[in-house]
């Protein structure tokens, strides 16, 4: 909904020739070897979805989507009256069980994660027999905003990679002092920027879905009425972990994160991505030119 940016941020230009950010990141999907995107969006932006993105990826990586609505609900269950606020982003995942019958990746569509991320999670996904979930983690510092608070789940690891817990933070920010999150009882926690966060780059196996639903059910009985709450990426994974339903192999990236939470951190964005095709890391045009991923 990007309620702090103003206007539909997944689809802002970005690039030199108006590319938005997850162009980027299918670019770097299609090099690390994923096969096929599915979009989440909204009934009311279909029309044009249908009209650009389809026509974008036509013969690039396979595209399909699925809609998240209010009412795309559990059998059972009702949207509440004062219900405006989308259910979150497991919500998100949760309406693509009819599109994914294989190993996938959840990324955020307004989130520039780099090819490494990207690389890292499809190694896993493509190497891993235990049918275990995993997620990139960034480092906090690599994350955040100069222009006002973040939300991050803050991980903690332990010495085999695996996560113990995520604590979901609505309140992260950069200050003279250094780096502070703010609790809903406005109590501050100083953190140092070495926390372990996640930003939602997490790989699933597809039999997950069943515990996406016991889990989304959950949330409806104890949290329906409250009209602002959330049900969250992070909280799924971290109930998998505390309820001993799996374990989350934690895949450490060197890549820094950059996003668009707000307005005036587009110029940034802009300004990165020139930077890295300087680098090389991306053509000027990206769609000009075959993408060739691992299989190919």
């Amino acid at each position: 909904m990007a309620t702090r940016y103003g206007s539909l941020k997944q689809l802002e230009k970005f690039g030199p020739n108006g590319e938005t950010i997850m162009d980027y990141s299918i670019y770097d999907a299609i090099r690390a070897g994923f096969e096929q995107v599915i979009f989440v969006i909204r009934q009311s932006i279909v029309e044009d979805f249908e009209a650009v993105l389809l026509q974008k990826f036509a013969g690039k990586i396979k595209v399909d989507y699925v809609l998240q609505e209010l009412d795309i609900l559990p059998d059972g269950y009702t949207v509440p009256e004062n219900r405006v606020k989308p259910w979150g982003t497991g919500h998100a995942v949760w309406v693509a069980v009819s599109k994914i019958t294989g190993p996938f990746a959840v990324i955020n569509g307004d989130d520039f994660y780099g090819y490494e991320s990207f690389k890292t999670m499809a190694d896993y996904l493509k190497q891993d027999t235990s049918g275990q979930p995993a997620m990139v983690g960034f480092k906090l510092v690599n994350t955040l905003s100069e222009h006002g608070a973040v939300s991050r789940g803050i991980c903690q690891v332990d010495e085999n990679g695996y996560l113990v817990s995520i604590t979901e933070q609505t309140h992260i920010v950069k200050t003279p002092g250094g780096i502070i999150a703010k609790t809903a009882y406005d109590q501050e926690i100083k953190l140092t920027g070495e926390e372990v966060v996640s930003m939602n780059l997490t790989g699933f196996p597809p039999d997950i879905f069943e515990y996406f639903e016991k889990d989304f059910r959950h949330f409806l009985e104890e949290q329906a009425p409250n009209p602002k709450a959330e049900f969250f990426l992070p909280a799924v994974v971290n109930n998998l972990v505390q309820t001993g339903s799996a374990k989350v192999k934690v895949l450490p990236t060197p890549e820094k994160w950059f996003g668009v939470t707000y307005p005036a951190d587009k110029p940034v964005a802009v300004q990165t991505l020139r930077h890295l095709i300087k680098q090389g890391a991306y053509p000027e045009k990206l769609w000009n030119e075959p993408v060739y991923g691992m299989n190919q």
